[in-house]
């Protein structure tokens, strides 16, 4: 046969292939803000490409607002003090690394209890009447570099006969709803994320230690995530960030 013995040709790696696995490293905070980015030459040799391929990659970072060149010194990683990470994100980090916090990150004001679904909203996403109990997990996450993150957590009581740790005072080693699917079999899924504004409650301000004069009223950026089993809404998150943070597209390849 007059193929036989011959190589497929390599296929050429594109720079948003090579975007795409740096901007995951600078998500993951694995490449940190003020981190030198590898040389053209080291990213070259990886990918097996041209100077011009990594260029183009390194344009579309740049673009992002992800890294920066300085004369004389390099590349780096670009800090992002005011750019928001989604839960979406969270759950992206967790899936690739296995780690439950990002390198730095911090959790504090970490409070747990049974409390009415005051919120209409809240009670109709987990499909329940308003009013009705349902199981609310609040914490602050806090990384280098980043603003603050609320994070509310509001659980369907059904959930409690198969964990009931949830209401535990101290956090999960890892996420609560891998348990609940060792536990059950039954599979959880995540509906496209929400965002939406609306006025900080005062205990939002508190948490987030945000100081306010009493006439002052302040608007808040909320990313909302919906998960679901086969019986239903299971849980509904809210990540509450303060005013000024910005929030960028986390469902990037």
């Amino acid at each position: 046969m007059p193929n036989a013995g011959r190589k497929t040709p390599r296929r050429k790696t594109t720079p948003a292939e090579i975007a795409a696995h740096y901007r995951k490293l600078i998500e993951d905070e694995t490449l940190q803000p003020g981190a030198d980015m590898p040389s053209y030459q080291e990213v070259i040799k990886k990918f097996e490409t041209s100077p011009t391929t990594v260029n183009a990659a390194y344009r579309l970072l740049k673009a992002e607002g992800l890294i920066k060149t300085v004369p004389g010194v390099g590349t780096t990683v670009v800090e992002q003090s005011d750019v928001a990470i989604t839960g979406a994100a969270r759950l992206k980090r967790i899936e690739r690394t296995g780690q439950p916090y990002a390198p730095g990150e911090t959790v504090t004001k970490h409070w747990v209890g049974l409390v009415s679904a005051g919120d209409p909203k809240i009670a109709e996403l987990l499909d329940v009447e308003p009013h009705d109990e349902i199981v609310m997990r609040r914490k602050v996450h806090r990384r280098p570099g980043r603003p603050p993150t609320l994070d509310i957590a509001c659980v369907h009581t059904r959930a409690l006969a198969d964990v009931p740790e949830l209401l535990q005072e101290q956090p999960f080693e890892r996420w609560w709803q891998e348990i609940y699917t060792e536990r059950t079999g039954r599979e959880v899924t995540r509906s496209p994320e929400r965002r939406t504004a609306r006025l900080i409650s005062n205990d939002e301000l508190t948490a987030l230690g945000i100081e306010l004069p009493n006439h002052v009223a302040a608007a808040v950026l909320v990313v909302v995530n919906v998960f679901h089993d086969e019986e239903g809404p299971l849980e509904v998150w809210e990540d509450v960030y303060p005013p000024g943070a910005w929030q960028v597209d986390s469902e990037k390849p």
